[in-house]
């Protein structure tokens, strides 16, 4: 059984880049396929992996044996002339903390490196306990988007309840204080109740080459919620600047609103 599932952009055109994506908190890889399926379309290669498995006890075991899935998954992809980069490691709610704490650490940069970082929705240092008691509760922290409700609902593979489980301190208290010399752009909800507003500007600010954007009325499943459109533009825009080695393909000159 397949270990991921890929998404291809259009025939005849150059892949552009190489996009993984990490799920969090009961999510599966089905979780991903509108996300997957508009990145594509501009080209990139894209692949979701299975959901970590955040072992409290062993945090380091679980960022071990995720580090070994990722290079997996990267190696796999490669066609005949190899791996195209840039490769781009996104990571979703306890993805987005795991991704965070492995890359951080000065000891993960000795082996193979992704070229940037997009990290959706990382939950506060205190978030996960008592987030929803019922499925409709869960629902509304993760979305208001109707298809993606929908898609959340009819999967049998998603595991309700997920968002009660407590992400790590260990792994998160790590994420927040990550020290990864690669761009990374961090995308939070303004509607978000997991979120830690503070400790987000704070981590953006610490980082070397951080973007904080916040998208306004989004919850917690920020890739997915009703401004998915404008979120994967962003995912975009990023993609094509660190393409540009980091300057910006487009400024606003002037503009009325």
């Amino acid at each position: 059984m397949t270990q991921y599932t890929d998404h291809h952009g259009p025939e005849g055109l150059l892949v552009r880049g190489t996009v993984l994506v990490v799920p969090g908190r009961g999510e599966t890889r089905a979780t991903y396929t509108r996300f997957g399926r508009r990145i594509a379309a501009d080209a990139y290669r894209v692949r979701v992996i299975d959901a970590p498995d955040l072992d409290a006890e062993d945090p380091a075991a679980s960022l071990a044996d995720l580090a070994a899935r990722l290079t997996d998954a990267v190696e796999d992809a490669a066609s005949e002339d190899g791996v195209v980069r840039p490769v781009v490691l996104v990571g979703t709610d306890s993805g987005a903390a795991a991704l965070a704490a492995l890359l951080g650490r000065p000891q993960a940069r000795a082996g193979w490196q992704p070229d940037a970082l997009v990290l959706a929705g990382l939950p506060g240092p205190s978030a996960g306990t008592g987030a929803a008691d019922t499925w409709d509760q869960e629902l509304d922290v993760r979305t208001s988007c109707p298809t993606h409700r929908g898609n959340l609902t009819q999967d049998p593979q998603v595991r309700r309840g997920s968002l009660n489980d407590a992400v790590p301190d260990a792994l998160l208290g790590s994420a927040y204080d990550s020290e990864a010399p690669l761009p990374t752009l961090l995308l939070v909800g303004d509607s978000d109740p997991l979120a830690d507003h503070e400790a987000l500007a704070r981590l953006a600010k610490s980082l070397p080459l951080a973007r904080l954007s916040v998208v306004r009325g989004a919850h917690h499943d920020v890739l997915n919620d009703l401004q998915h459109r404008s979120v994967a533009a962003e995912v975009v825009t990023f993609l094509e600047t660190l393409r540009n080695e980091l300057r910006p393909l487009i400024t606003v000159r002037s503009s009325a609103w």
